[in-house]
């Protein structure tokens, strides 16, 4: 493990990062312009993940300047006790040492994470896509001129520019020290982790996430809502799949009808269980099995359930764990629904797209964690830490 940085030192590269994004900006647009005409566009969501435009650098900024204001997550007291004995028993945050960020495509991972597990005390392993190889290079040299420019090692952030086979061998027998493994993709790549790893990995960005819309629900809230889950950014893992009516919501077939319509005309396909098999402009669904799985596409599933129970059911069977809606006027069944679903975010009435790290006021996300260990949700800089016991003695013996 590296010395450790000071505060000063950390928030210090990470404003001077913030400069140099800014001084640089024309010349990262560019190169992210060369991933982009290399890329075979046979991905949308990694496409629209692979940009890299002013409005993603103006981001960018922000998270660095944010990060650089943040209190220091490292050395937080979280227990303290004094022993019969006098011994003095303390509980401090700290870092991780090494982490690992596994991504695809996205340029702004390079960054934003990088910037948070830096923040975090941590020195940063990155190993991005080949889709995106050009745009990560020019953003780790901004890195190490950072660094230099501060006097800190170069070393605090290093880029695996490794093919498949060279990532699964250092996977397996690391050839340096790693605590932590973050996976930041598609559930290929977080399979591929999980299964080659030999060091801790923390699960996160499958969604399949869910709207149930309850008997008692505001038809036009809804319609608001499953919209701007579905298609204000469908390359992103809080991105909304699936949709589940229930069959006793008053004027269900107009309704029902008024949501496909709306779809349909923003070119997303509607996929509709044998229930709603009448419906015009749709297709039926053939294999149960596509209720598992992330589209990252204009695409969405639309079914029929006839309770409560059965939306529960039905989502925490099939979901990523990632997020789920209800909407409804009636807060007790709002309360039920939102106990009893096995996901990391839970909403009533208000759209999916919520589950973000800035959006729930962290100030920015490693990633989004649809594990139970050892956070939940978006991981921001307070949970990229783990914890120490410090313990002051005067030659207590047990």
């Amino acid at each position: 493990m590296m010395n450790p940085l000071s505060i000063e030192k950390r928030n210090l590269v990470l404003r001077s990062m913030a400069k140099l994004v800014e001084q640089e900006r024309s010349q990262i647009i560019l190169t992210n312009q060369e991933d982009l005409a290399d890329y075979d566009g046979s991905d949308l969501a990694m496409e629209e993940r692979l940009k890299v435009d002013d409005k993603k650098v103006d981001e960018m900024i922000l998270s660095l300047n944010q990060l650089a204001s943040q209190e220091d997550p490292v050395g937080v007291e979280r227990f303290h006790f004094t022993h019969d004995n006098g011994i003095k028993v303390i509980n401090k945050t700290a870092a991780f040492g090494t982490i690992l960020i596994i991504y695809e495509s996205r340029p702004d991972v390079t960054i934003e994470a990088g910037g948070i597990a830096f923040k975090s005390g941590n020195k940063i392993l990155l190993k991005g896509g080949k889709e995106s190889l050009k745009s990560n290079l020019k953003i780790v040299s901004l890195w190490h001129k950072a660094l230099e420019e501060n006097g800190v090692s170069k070393d605090w952030v290093e880029y695996l520019n490794y093919n498949r086979t060279e990532t699964q061998a250092f996977l397996e027998k690391p050839t340096q020290k790693v605590d932590l493994i973050v996976p930041r993709g598609g559930e290929k790549l977080i399979e591929f982790v999980k299964a080659h790893a030999t060091c801790p990995v923390i699960v996160s960005g499958r969604g399949n996430n869910f709207v149930y819309v309850h008997e008692k629900a505001d038809t036009d809230l809804a319609l608001k809502v499953i919209l701007n889950a579905k298609t204000a950014k469908i390359s992103a893992c809080n991105a909304l799949d699936k949709v589940l009516i229930d069959s006793k919501l008053p004027n269900f077939e107009g309704f029902t009808a008024m949501l496909i319509e709306a779809l349909i005309e923003v070119k997303v396909e509607v996929i509709v269980d044998k229930s709603l098999a009448n419906f015009e402009n749709t297709k039926t669904l053939q294999n149960e099995d596509i209720w598992y799985e992330e589209f990252l596409d204009y695409k969405i599933v639309i079914g029929t359930i006839d309770s409560l129970d059965h939306a529960i059911d039905m989502i925490n069977k099939y979901c990523g764990g990632h997020s789920a809606a209800i909407i409804t006027r009636d807060n007790e069944v709002a309360k039920q629904f939102m106990e009893s679903i096995d996901a990391a975010a839970v909403y009533q009435n208000a759209s999916t797209r919520f589950t973000d790290g800035g959006q729930f006021g962290l100030g920015g996300e490693l990633a989004i964690s649809t594990d139970k260990l050892h956070q939940r949700g978006p991981i921001g800089l307070q949970h990229l830490v783990t914890n120490k016991w410090y313990v002051y003695g005067e030659g207590q013996i047990r």
